[in-house]
C-alpha cells in the first residue's frame, strides 16, 4: 500500500551501502547512500557490487569453514558442496568445499547470511523506503549543521532510480539538508532533470574525453555524458567535475588538454566549481573476488605525487579550480 511522507509518495529503492562521516564527496561531513545498478562497466570500478541491480552473494572464501549451514536455508539452492556426497572423497579425508552457484539469482532473503557462523557470506542489496533512508540520514543532522555537510547519493548510479532519488532529495531539502549526487552522467536527460531541481551539487564524472576510448574503458560512448554535463552547467545547476586518473589510460597531456578545451567555455560560470582529481586505487579489488568477477586491470596504474602535481598545475594554468582528492 502506498503511503505519503510530507507531500511525497512513498517509494522503494535498492541500495547496497550506507557510509557515514564521509569528507570526500561534497562539503562538510556527509552520509553517502549507494544505489544499486549502473549502465557503465568501468574497468577500475571500486564498487562492483553496485553494478547489477539484482541481489548478489558476496563470499569470503578464506573465512568459510565449509560447515554447510547455508545450504538448507537457501530457498533457491545457491549454496552447495559439489561432489560433497561422494563417499570416495570422504574416505580420502578431502575437505568438502562450499561453492556459490552464480547462475542462480539470489532472492535477497539473507538467510544464508544469518546462518553463517564466520560472516563469510553477505548479500549485496537491500530494498528501503524513502522513510527508512531518511531516518538514517537524519541520525547525523547535527554533524551536517556543524560542518556544512549533508547527504550524497551515489552508487552504482543513482539516476538509474530517478523517481526515488527525486523524492528523497525533495524530502532532504524540505528539512534543510544539503544534497549532492555522484553521477556518471549516462542518463536520459528527462531523468537527470527530474532530479536536478532538488540537488545542491552535482559531482559529475568525466572519465575520458575521447568517445571511442571511453567506450573501451567503460562500455559506453560519452556523447550523452558530455551533452548532459554542458546542459547542467548552462541551466545554472552547481557542478563539480570529477576525473579519475589512471596512469597510461587517461592521464596523458593530450587527453587532459582536450578535456580542458571542453570545460574552458564554462570557466566563468559561477555554478561550475572546477575539477576534482581522483587518483587510482585498489580498494575494491577484494570485492571482485567475493563476487567471482575477474578484475582485468593489471600493474600499478597509480600516478606518483609528482605526476599528480604536474596535472594539477596544468589544469590551474587554464584558470580552472582543481583539487586532488586523496583518500
Amino acid at each position: 500500500m502506498n503511503t505519503e511522507i510530507g507531500s511525497i509518495l512513498e517509494r522503494k529503492a535498492r541500495i547496497f551501502n550506507v557510509q557515514k562521516y564521509s569528507i570526500y564527496d561534497g562539503p562538510g561531513i556527509r552520509t553517502l547512500i549507494f544505489f544499486k545498478g549502473c549502465p557503465l562497466r568501468c574497468k577500475w570500478c571500486s564498487n562492483p557490487e553496485g553494478l547489477e541491480r539484482k541481489y548478489q552473494v558476496m563470499f569470503k572464501e578464506d573465512l568459510c569453514i565449509d560447515c554447510g549451514n547455508c545450504i538448507p536455508v537457501c530457498p533457491v539452492r545457491i549454496h552447495d558442496f559439489p561432489g560433497g556426497e561422494d563417499r570416495q572423497l570422504q574416505r580420502k579425508g578431502e575437505r568438502r568445499r562450499h561453492k556459490v552457484n552464480r547462475s542462480i539469482d539470489c532472492v535477497g532473503c539473507r538467510q544464508c547470511e544469518a546462518a553463517c557462523p564466520q560472516q563469510a557470506l553477505s548479500i549485496a542489496g537491500s530494498d528501503k523506503t524513502i522513510s527508512e533512508v531518511l531516518e538514517i540520514i537524519q541520525q547525523d543532522a547535527l554533524f551536517y549543521l556543524s560542518s556544512g555537510g549533508g547527504v550524497t547519493l551515489g552508487g552504482g548510479e543513482v539516476t538509474a532510480q530517478p523517481e526515488f532519488a527525486a523524492n528523497l532529495l525533495t524530502e532532504c531539502k524540505r528539512t534543510g539538508i544539503h544534497t549532492a549526487i555522484e553521477t556518471c552522467g549516462y542518463v536520459k536527460p528527462a531523468s537527470l532533470f527530474m532530479i536536478a531541481p532538488f540537488t545542491d551539487l552535482f559531482l559529475y564524472d568525466l572519465k575520458h574525453i575521447d568517445s571511442e576510448r571511453h567506450y573501451e574503458l567503460t562500455g559506453v560512448r560519452n556523447e550523452r555524458i558530455l551533452d548532459n554535463l554542458a546542459e547542467l552547467i548552462r541551466r545554472g545547476f552547481t557542478v563539480k567535475v570529477r576525473m579519475p586518473l589512471l596512469r597510461g589510460l587517461n592521464d596523458s597531456e593530450d587527453t587532459i588538454g582536450k578535456t580542458l578545451e571542453f570545460l574552458q567555455p564554462f570557466s566563468n560560470y559561477k555554478n561550475f566549481q572546477g575539477v576534482d582529481l581522483l587518483p587510482y586505487h585498489k580498494l575494491g579489488i577484494n570485492k571482485y573476488r567475493q563476487l567471482a568477477i575477474n578484475y582485468t586491470l593489471t600493474g600499478d596504474l597509480s600516478c606518483t605525487e609528482e605526476e599528480l602535481e604536474k596535472i594539477e598545475a596544468f589544469i590551474k594554468k587554464d584558470s580552472l579550480q582543481v583539487k586532488i582528492i586523496r583518500h
